[in-house]
């Protein structure tokens, strides 16, 4: 379940934090704290102001919670980061606590059965989901615990603690916007109306973007902005920090009915609701913070984001713009492609490390039309490192490509019209029988889904097993979900659709037409090497039988998979035909947009099996 803390170097800097946290903790009569991966908003990405855990811990890893206790300290993550959480908790007296998924809540369990009755445990309620704020509730109450929501002990610790991020708020224009923001107010109070509800609370950051085509720099990876916004029947306000939002911008949202209020000021806007007034907000993206500054005079609803739906699913002229940026971004990755082989086959003095592998492919999508940034941080692991899930090489630690083995290469873009997401494995020099054969049960496993016809509304969880079915097939699992929704110039992750196991199959997962999902089978083997193949999927319309209505995949990624590492005996004649069209059409799609050294590249790749 967990590993135990290493010895502490006299010169680590954590037990220092561990003990001004302890300190504070006894002043006021706290016997545990926790500390969640979130901020106010529940984003995946967190402003560095609200990076408290990494901070107190060293741990980096995007999902992981903290808790200390006077004699202990833990950080709860999943398989994803269990490799990477090991060398970063080394040495700080901080023990890693192995849980069985992100959305796994096995603290709270340890945290009943550890502390005793009349003992209190803090939390920021600021930052703590209203649900799993219910779920800690509700099981510390039957221990006789209790749970202070009212403290944020960072605050007290944390010397230099980053105030709020001052990045400006820009609009997102047509023609990429393809959707006025006047239209989606309007398609929203609707939803609004159908709840029964005069007012809707969005806490979201990228609900929000969406809403208003709005989009900002405040996070890594996500063009969002810190924000929280509340919409009536007649005119909706956006509470962000001062200053951010330029005066054209401003103008343009007044001309909508959309008035702006400073951050913190959404508190108080709360409070001043009147008795009759129904209030409509997702229990699942605001925090109990936020819920707690409702008065109980208000009816409440609780319910999903109509906003989650509607940026799930794409326009047909958004998805227009998502094919475009397709082109471009696979026109970069053939120019990278290129690059790397040339490197490899003269053994370039410059060097050649995971590290220059993030660089090389950053730069060859910033040489593209609408480039804005990177959607995550480039996963590049040779070898060993490509069986760490979210492996992050960085120039202390970073392997150099050479020799034999296989390169697993997971990166991402956003542009004005589209977010991509792709992973390709390549070999380097000679590679093994058994690479070959994991590759092409991944790939199977890849084409399975791909080539799945399914009935509208299916719950996105249930098609998990069909890209899994090749690989159990060989008794072999993968530990993370074939899927996530993908945003439009958004979040990288985004619902309500999830291809997992760990996801329930409930109705709001159900697939529509429009959405955009990754999949993204693997096969990992640790300390050897990691295999992952990963496209983006848009949800189409197939056909309309007496069964109903049935939706089909279109493969948006457009870049080759490496042939070189399959083993053809494992293909059947179908999944040949399959992998031979695809290349075809990434043939005839790029084309047109790339020129010697990568074109010829890319017509060795697409050559037909």
């Amino acid at each position: 379940m967990s590993r135990p803390p290493s010895p502490v170097p006299a010169d680590h800097p954590i037990p220092a934090r561990l003990d001004a946290l302890r300190q504070a903790m006894r002043r006021h009569g706290v016997d545990a704290c926790i500390v969640p991966s979130s901020d106010p908003h529940l984003s995946e990405y967190l402003p560095p102001r609200w990076q408290g855990r990494e901070w107190l811990s060293g741990f980096t890893g995007s999902v992981g919670t903290f808790i200390a206790t006077q004699d202990f300290a833990g950080v709860w993550t999943d398989g994803r980061y269990w490799t990477q959480a090991e060398d970063e908790l080394a040495g700080s007296g901080i023990a890693l606590m192995k849980i069985s998924s992100g959305a796994s809540t096995q603290y709270i369990d340890w945290l009943a059965a550890t502390l005793q009755p009349g003992q209190v445990i803090a939390v920021d309620g600021a930052v703590l989901g209203l649900a799993i704020a219910r779920q800690l509730r509700q099981a510390l109450d039957a221990r006789g615990v209790a749970l202070r929501t009212d403290l944020d002990l960072l605050d007290e610790v944390w010397t230099g603690r980053p105030g709020l991020p001052d990045a400006p708020v820009y609009e997102h224009q047509p023609p990429h916007a393809t959707t006025a923001r006047a239209d989606k107010l309007i398609a929203l109070r609707a939803a609004m109306a159908q709840h029964g509800a005069e007012r809707h609370l969005i806490s979201t950051l990228d609900d929000i973007a969406y809403l208003f085509n709005l989009r900002g720099a405040d996070v890594s990876y996500n063009p969002i902005f810190v924000s929280h916004a509340v919409v009536t029947p007649e005119r909706a306000t956006l509470f962000v920090a001062d200053d951010k939002v330029p005066e054209a911008v401003r103008a343009a949202l007044a001309a909508d009915g959309v008035d702006v209020a400073p951050y913190a000021g959404l508190a108080s806007a709360l409070a001043e609701l009147a008795p009759n007034v129904t209030l409509l907000l997702d229990p699942r993206r605001v925090t109990h913070g936020t819920r707690q500054a409702v008065p109980r005079h208000v009816t409440v609803v609780e319910a999903i984001n109509p906003t989650t739906f509607a940026k799930s699913r794409k326009t047909e002229e958004e998805a227009a713009h998502v094919r475009a940026t397709m082109e471009q971004d696979g026109a970069a990755l053939c120019e990278f492609f290129a690059w790397l082989e040339e490197a490899l086959a003269r053994r370039d003095e410059e060097a050649l490390d995971e590290v220059a592998i993030d660089r090389h492919i950053t730069a060859a999508r910033a040489r593209r039309p609408g480039f804005v940034s990177p959607s995550f941080g480039t996963i590049a692991g040779f070898r060993s490192n490509g069986a760490i899930m979210h492996y992050r090489a960085t120039p202390a630690h970073c392997a150099r490509i050479e020799g034999d083995g296989l390169l697993l290469i997971d990166s991402g873009g956003q542009y004005v019209g589209g977010t991509t997401d792709i992973t390709r494995v390549v070999p380097v020099g000679a590679i093994t029988v058994e690479h070959r054969r994991d590759f092409t049960l991944v790939l199977k496993g890849i084409m399975a889904l791909s080539a799945t016809r399914f009935p509208r509304g299916t719950r996105a969880p249930m098609l998990d097993a069909i890209a899994r079915a090749p690989i159990w097939a060989a008794g072999i699992d993968f530990g993370h979900g074939t899927g996530h929704g993908v945003g439009y110039f958004l979040n990288v992750h985004e619902g309500p659709q999830s291809i997992s196991p760990s996801a329930m199959p409930e109705p709001h997962t159900a697939m529509e037409p429009g959405m955009i999902t990754s999949i993204e089978p693997g096969i990992y083997r640790p300390g050897k090497w990691g295999i992952r193949i990963e496209n983006l999927v848009l949800n189409v319309p197939a056909e309309a039988t007496e069964f109903g209505d049935f939706l089909a995949f279109e493969t948006l990624t457009l870049c080759p998979i490496d042939t070189r590492c399959i083993d053809r005996t494992l293909l059947r004649a179908d999944e040949i035909a399959w992998l031979n069209d695809y290349h075809a059409t990434v043939l005839r799609r790029l084309r047109p947009h790339v020129q010697g050294a990568a074109l010829a590249w890319l017509e060795e790749r697409t050559t037909p099996l």
